[in-house]
């Protein structure tokens, strides 16, 4: 039996709690992503913690022990690199700790210099003088030494010997350096050189053929040219020499030859023989001063005797034959024949000298290090290249012995040829292989050596790309996607809401046999009624008339 009923199809508007209305559940998710936000950021900030930075490094085992001792004294936290080779402190108080520390005299380095010589003690021996101004002097060379770029420590050890009066007792100094490199760094012969004479030169009669540099790995970087039947071994400095004048030959050649062969069509070599022997000449000729060359007159003296001579003894000897001749006199009209002791005449005496100057020449010449004692060069140039237009077919052809001529005159201006020196120079004109000839049957492009970088290139980015899409479609999509949904919810804009019906009009609901409510045909149920609503019309339909109320239930009794 149907029963019909008139109730209200709006139920008394009741209040809702705020978290349940729109602007609460947006008020809820938000709180809730703050408080996660929160909550991660607490996690990082304790976990990274202060940012610390470093306050000392390559400090000795002495150092570090007194400025972690101050740095106790004075509450500041710290802590040690991986390795314990720097200590580490909170980054905005790096400037401060140092300038307290430099304060206190830290850190005071491993080697102890002349500091060590302003604490003499009144009444020390000459022997510990002596230790303390050698340990002094070891230590400012080992500090010089530290301050270069590569050097992370060094240890000076020096070897004086006592003063003697006896020449033949007199010992040379030497000296021993051991270099603590920094990691992944070297030193040149350059720099190892420039060590050598920085000792050297610091301590008297020290030559740098008796001083020692050795790096941390037992490595002997001091090493002397050794003397052989050649003569010197060249050094760094010459070899680099060396190689620099073949690169400029080089690159004279191939810059002058490219522009009328083409760019990468021309090789050059070149070896250059260098002499680097420095000689000093000092030369003293004479030649031959007879015709029919001129000759030079350098000092000529003349002599000639002329006068009266005495003639033989002649008559009885005796005493007035024994007698010295009387005084001369000029006779008027000659000297009486025979007259004893009379004075005759004779013939004159004449000598001459004539010295003639010596042709000498002296010349000074002193040869510079350096030169070029012979070159061999040798170039090669590739065949005449031409594309058919029409056809794009690639054709290679030598070059005209006139092209060949040219170019060897053209490399023998570039080089410097001199005959007289010896150059020698040779000039090729050959294909290149793999230039105008490439391989028509190559091989695949996924085997091609040259394509295997990309493809590691972008086999890395589409790796990071899978991660990434696992990541979001696996793991954070599902975990965001009841967020998404409330917050769409919270976001969706109110339904226009229908216009309220007079409180006196009221609709007629028919019940079935089974006591509920039967729509009128032709009509849809309204979708918006909620449980809610059913419920308070229930409430309200059994206060109004509890009839129906117990004939529903007796339906449902007798319908089971």
């Amino acid at each position: 039996m149907a029963a019909t009923a008139d109730v209200l199809l709006d139920p008394p508007a009741q209040p809702q709690p705020f978290l349940k209305t729109p602007m609460g559940r947006n008020v809820l998710i938000g709180g809730g992503v703050a408080a996660v936000l929160a909550v991660v950021l607490a996690i990082w900030l304790w976990n990274s913690g202060p940012e610390y930075r470093v306050l000392y490094a390559n400090y000795s085992d002495k150092d570090g022990g007194a400025i972690t001792a101050s740095l106790d004294q004075m509450g500041v936290p710290y802590k040690f690199s991986e390795g314990g080779s720097a200590i580490l402190v909170p980054a905005e108080q790096v400037p401060d700790l140092r300038l307290k520390l430099a304060a206190q005299g830290l850190p005071k380095g491993g080697n102890v210099g002349f500091e060590l010589m302003e604490n003499q003690k009144l009444g020390v021996s000459q022997f510990l003088e002596q230790v303390n101004y050698q340990r002094s002097l070891e230590g400012e060379l080992a500090r010089s030494i530290q301050s270069l770029g590569s050097v992370a420590g060094a240890r000076v050890h020096l070897a004086l010997p006592k003063p003697s009066v006896f020449v033949r007792d007199q010992q040379k100094p030497t000296a021993s350096v051991l270099l603590n490199l920094q990691s992944g760094r070297a030193l040149d012969p350059g720099q190892v050189s420039a060590i050598v004479h920085l000792v050297a030169s610091s301590i008297p009669e020290l030559t740098t053929s008796n001083v020692t540099v050795v790096d941390q790995n037992g490595n002997l970087l001091s090493e002397q040219p050794k003397q052989n039947g050649l003569g010197k071994q060249l050094d760094a400095t010459q070899l680099k020499y060396v190689e620099m004048v073949q690169q400029n030959i080089i690159k004279q050649v191939e810059s002058l030859i490219s522009p009328i062969v083409g760019k990468g069509n021309v090789r050059a070599e070149a070896t250059a023989e260098i002499d680097f022997a420095q000689v000093d000449t000092a030369a003293e000729m004479y030649k031959p001063n007879s015709p029919p060359e001129p000759q030079a007159i350098r000092s000529q003296q003349t002599s000639e005797q002329l006068g009266p001579t005495t003639g033989p003894a002649n008559g009885i000897p005796g005493a007035l034959s024994n007698q010295p001749p009387g005084v001369a006199t000029a006779p008027l009209e000659g000297t009486a024949p025979g007259a004893p002791g009379a004075a005759t005449t004779g013939p004159s005496r004449k000598d001459a000298t004539t010295n003639y100057e010596v042709d000498k020449t002296v010349r000074y010449e002193q040869r510079p290090m350096g030169g070029i004692k012979r070159l061999t060069v040798g170039v090669v140039v590739n065949y005449r290249r031409s594309v058919d237009p029409a056809t794009g077919k690639v054709t290679v052809k030598p070059l005209a012995a006139a092209e060949v001529a040219q170019i060897n005159e053209l490399v023998k201006q570039a080089m410097g040829y001199s005959q007289a020196r010896g150059d020698t120079m040779n000039v090729a004109n050959a294909p290149f292989d793999g230039v105008d000839r490439p391989d028509e049957n190559g091989p695949d492009w996924y085997k091609d050596p040259a394509n295997l970088p990309l493809a590691w290139e972008i086999g890395k980015y589409l790796l990071i790309a899978a991660v990434i899409a696992f990541l979001w479609f696996r793991i954070l999509r599902p975990l965001l996607r009841p967020v998404v949904r409330k917050f769409d919810e919270a976001t969706a804009e109110p339904e226009e809401e229908k216009p309220e019906e007079d409180e006196d009009e009221a609709a007629v609901v028919t019940l079935g046999a089974d006591g509920m409510p039967i729509e009128p045909e032709g009509e849809e149920a309204p979708r918006e009624r909620s449980y809610r609503a059913n419920l308070a019309m229930a409430k309200e339909m059994a206060r109004d008339d509890p009839r129906i109320v117990a004939n529903v239930i007796k339906a449902w009794v007798g319908a089971e």
